[in-house]
């Protein structure tokens, strides 16, 4: 009955299936354990009419005009410049670290040499990673470098990771750099928006189509499994169709070489009886309580409303069958175990591995998309 499985409902698992159903004109049963579509970009008008991300703020940005158009057949936008503030012994400054930074931390004269010296090194718009920036040896640069790293990168670091920044992938460490020059927005990208009636909309209209079928509430095991034959079985008969899995490989393999460590996060929301909470939309907490940050959400989809709703993120160890995996840890010996379970996913003809779990690896929401379109095509292309 169905040409294709779809594990997952997030933009992997609903991009792939709407590109499926409505270019090659085949069926696909989209599988998904909870209780709504969008994986963690859903979002939800909460009674105070507040657009609500249940599982944390998503803010789309790229420079790739091909994927804007794509998702702009599902939604309009409402045009976003996300800014983040940290809260650094009393004082709120801008991130990433930049000259206006520089200028609310660092006496007048300091700040002017150090701005002098981070241009004629890296130039004007540039971003450095801070761990690239520790290796300077200049005495300007050091003081500059010490007080980033002590004062936002290691605590954040710790509370959001759990380990020291040199512990980390520097694909991680590298998404916050420090900017030269005085743009306070935390993307750069040329395309910066939040869809207007929010994300869940996107995956309504991606996935309303005669050709797809959606299971919800529905743990894949419950309708399908792999064997060691290289046979994949849907309802108990092996099925002769493509199985596109967005979900966590280690679990489809029933963690025979053991789990993929992903970190985690307590999400607290809380109303308040005030119409504005704080400055922008996201202000960091280094070194100041246990949660890393507070997003109000009424920056990013404005309304009017008496009262607002933030949220508080409290990151932690994931607990296999007990918490959301947000974040794969990054480090040579959980590459090497998800090689292994890539090289069993790699054994069956019609599995496709795609996503931040079952590839192993951090993707922003364009990032995804691309990948699913780039996967997409070589199904159309037979390869």
């Amino acid at each position: 009955m169905f040409n294709f499985l779809v594990v997952g409902s997030g933009f992997a698992g609903s991009v792939i299936s709407e590109r499926i159903a409505t270019q090659l004109n085949q069926k696909v049963l989209v599988i998904e354990k909870r209780n709504h579509i969008g994986g963690n970009c859903y979002d939800f008008r909460d009674k105070n009419n507040n657009l609500i991300h249940k599982y944390g703020p998503h803010l789309f940005h790229t420079d790739n005009k091909e994927i804007f158009d794509y998702l702009s057949n599902f939604t309009q936008w409402h045009e976003y410049q996300h800014k983040v503030l940290a809260f650094i012994e009393g004082q709120k400054i801008p991130i990433p670290f930049n000259f206006n930074s520089i200028d609310k931390v660092f006496p007048e004269n300091v700040a002017r040499r150090l701005e002098k010296k981070l241009l004629g090194r890296y130039g004007s718009d540039a971003k450095i990673p801070i761990l690239k920036l520790r290796e300077e040896n200049d005495e300007d640069l050091k003081l500059l470098v010490d007080y980033i790293y002590e004062k936002i990168f290691l605590n954040y670091s710790a509370k959001q990771w759990g380990v020291k920044p040199e512990d980390i992938d520097a694909a991680v460490t590298a998404r916050v750099p420090v900017f030269i020059g005085r743009d306070d927005r935390y993307f750069n990208d040329h395309y910066q928006a939040v869809p207007v009636d929010g994300y869940s909309v996107i995956f309504k209209k991606m996935l309303h189509h005669s050709n797809i079928e959606i299971l919800l509430n529905t743990d894949f095991r419950e309708v399908m499994r792999i064997d060691d034959t290289g046979r994949i079985l849907f309802e108990g008969e092996k099925f002769s169709g493509t199985v596109i899995f967005t979900g966590m490989i280690d679990e489809l393999f029933n963690y025979q070489f053991g789990s993929l460590p992903y970190r985690s996060l307590d999400l607290q929301f809380e109303t308040l009886s005030q119409d504005i909470f704080q400055e922008t939309a996201t202000v960091n907490y280094p070194n100041d309580f246990d949660f890393t940050r507070i997003t109000e959400f009424k920056h990013i989809h404005p309304v009017e409303t008496a009262k607002t709703t933030i949220l508080k993120e409290y990151p932690k160890d994931c607990e296999i069958g007990k918490d959301i995996p947000y974040y794969p840890v990054f480090n040579d010996e959980n590459r090497e175990r998800y090689l292994r379970y890539r090289k069993l996913a790699d054994g069956y003809d019609n599995l496709i591995m795609l996503g931040r779990l079952a590839e192993y690896k951090y993707y922003d929401m364009d990032d995804i998309v691309a990948r699913s379109l780039e996967i997409f095509e070589k199904i159309k292309n037979g390869k």
